[in-house]
């Protein structure tokens, strides 16, 4: 992709409608050639299998019994260790096991995705901030490093080669950043579901508890106390985004510009987000969060334009 109408082409025949999962990361990695793009589907398609199980279990039952917790541990850890093995009869687990090879993804992304699925399992909540953050390295820091490590690899010759640097260190801010505002975004649809990902000590902080979110998220009065809630997830997520744009500008001289546009497509798309929330006067509802499809094809157009714009003022190649 060298010039700004291949952009706009490639823009045009994305099926907005049909990405219902991972949607910011395939619609980003849409601007790759095929087969990374085809890779990352893969991969997410695992990812999201084994998440999907234990969110869509959580939906019905609320809780799990002590069968309930051992079955699904013994499920994700036999997905985990056909990886490991580089070895099954498993269509679904070969097509992984193949694009792991081909791309020279790192096994341990995906221990690090499983560690915090078997988290999930065995718990309901996070009791600090920090426990957040330390499931967020698998539920999101991992994802996020696949899509930095697709990005980053260099071909030569029909091989790949992996990225001269760790990926996870390069992926981390804007994939918390991300998750802080997809936790913010998807409020409501997830207490609709029994799920919660704020911190019991935030919400003591600020005489909530976590049963009192499931009467926000369906209530229009939104008490004092949830709001401040929300500013100070925001203030952390602005730190985090500060530090995406530090790790973006490092890569810029590494990348080629379809890698690079898909990362500020990727870290704009959760940034139109971030600029939604109204911590003073929102509802924090599915409707007032979420962008519509021509909404988000309009905000990535912009994107384009003002890359292709700061590339021929500067005159770097693209």
């Amino acid at each position: 992709m060298k010039t700004k109408s291949e952009a706009q082409s490639l823009l045009e025949h994305i099926d907005f409608e049909s990405i219902t999962k991972h949607p910011n990361i395939l619609i980003a990695a849409k601007f790759w050639d095929e087969e990374r793009y085809e890779a990352a589907k893969t991969c997410y398609r695992f990812m999201r299998a084994i998440d999907d199980l234990i969110d869509d279990k959580k939906a019905a039952l609320r809780t799990f019994s002590a069968e309930e917790k051992q079955q699904l541990t013994q499920q994700v850890n036999s997905w985990i260790n056909s990886i490991d093995e580089l070895d099954s009869e498993d269509p679904f687990i070969t097509g992984l096991v193949d694009t792991i090879r081909r791309f020279k993804i790192p096994l341990k992304l995906f221990h690090n995705f499983a560690r915090s699925m078997l988290y999930d399992i065995n718990h309901n909540g996070f009791k600090t901030f920090h426990d957040f953050i330390t499931y967020a390295e698998g539920a999101s820091v991992a994802p996020a490093s696949v899509f930095i490590h697709l990005c980053c690899l260099k071909q030569k010759n029909g091989e790949y080669y992996p990225p001269a640097f760790d990926v996870t260190d390069v992926a981390r801010p804007c994939a918390i950043f991300s998750y802080i505002v997809h936790i913010i975004r998807d409020f409501q649809k997830d207490q609709f579901e029994n799920l919660n990902y704020f911190s019991d000590d935030i919400l003591t902080k600020y005489g909530l508890t976590a049963p009192d979110l499931q009467e926000i998220a369906r209530s229009s009065n939104i008490p004092l106390g949830f709001r401040d809630v929300i500013r100070e997830y925001l203030d952390q997520a602005r730190i985090y985004s500060i530090q995406t744009l530090m790790q973006i500008d490092n890569l810029v001289p590494r990348l080629d510009s379809r890698y690079l546009l898909s990362l500020k497509i990727i870290y704009g798309l959760y940034l139109q987000v971030y600029n939604r929330i109204d911590a003073e006067h929102g509802r924090f509802t599915m409707d007032e969060l979420n962008p519509g499809m021509q909404e988000v094809k309009q905000f990535i157009a912009d994107i384009i334009n003002e890359e292709y714009c700061e590339n021929s003022q500067t005159g770097n190649p693209v």
